[in-house]
Order: structure tokens, then C-alpha cells, then sequence
């Protein structure tokens, strides 16, 4: 996927926007709480996930998920290959990285809108 496809599919999101997030593109939902980040170069994303969560993604696809090499990839975050990455992948990928952030009343009025 590209930078501009996965940054549409982010914003796709109820409640979200993007920002410039020191040489990244963070996509903030509610209250500006980041859930993902758009690489420099536009080849790579990072995503809010859960340390449960994180295995299950990093484990199904290696070549597309690793965690963020850092104290921040201990906590769940996450980095996805997007040159290896198809639509579905990333849709999934951040749509739980915005559930992570979202908060619960917008998470409420996104069930019953049926999403």
C-alpha cells in the first residue's frame, strides 16, 4: 500500500485527523491520542497495539509486522511493512490500533452505526 492510501484508510476512522508528529505522520483520535504513525518515507506505518495483541499480528505475518524496536515496542507498538502489506492487513492493523485509542463512547456510537 501506499503512504496516501494508508493515510485515506486511517482516516477513514471515526473521530480521527492527522498532524505532523516530529518527522512522522501521526493519525490522532479524540483528544489528539495518537494510534498510528505514517513513516518519513511513506514505506511504513506504526500502530498502537496491545502487547497481547502484538504476537498474534507479528506471528501470522513476520514479513509485514515487527514490533517497534524500542520501550515503545514492549508496550505494543507495532511497524508494518507497507510495500508487503495488502488493504485488508492494514485495514485490520489499524482499526485495532483506533480501538486501542478511541475512546469508549466513540467506540459505543461506532457499534451502533454497525461498523
Amino acid at each position: 500500500m501506499t503512504r496516501d492510501e494508508t493515510l485515506a484508510l486511517a482516516l477513514s476512522l471515526p473521530g480521527t485527523e492527522a498532524a505532523p508528529h516530529f518527522e512522522r505522520t501521526a493519525v490522532k483520535v479524540a483528544k489528539g491520542r495518537i494510534f498510528a504513525t505514517l513513516g518519513p518515507d511513506g514505506t511504513s506505518l506504526n500502530v498502537k497495539l496491545t502487547p497481547d495483541q502484538q504476537p498474534v499480528y507479528v506471528d501470522s505475518a513476520p514479513e509485514i509486522f515487527s514490533p517497534v524496536p524500542n520501550a515503545w515496542g514492549r508496550q505494543g507498538w507495532t511497524t508494518v511493512d507497507l510495500a508487503k502489506a495488502d488493504r485488508d492487513t492494514v485495514a485490520a492493523a489499524l482499526t485495532a490500533g483506533w480501538r486501542n485509542a478511541a475512546p469508549k463512547t466513540l467506540l459505543s456510537l461506532h457499534a451502533r452505526a454497525g461498523a
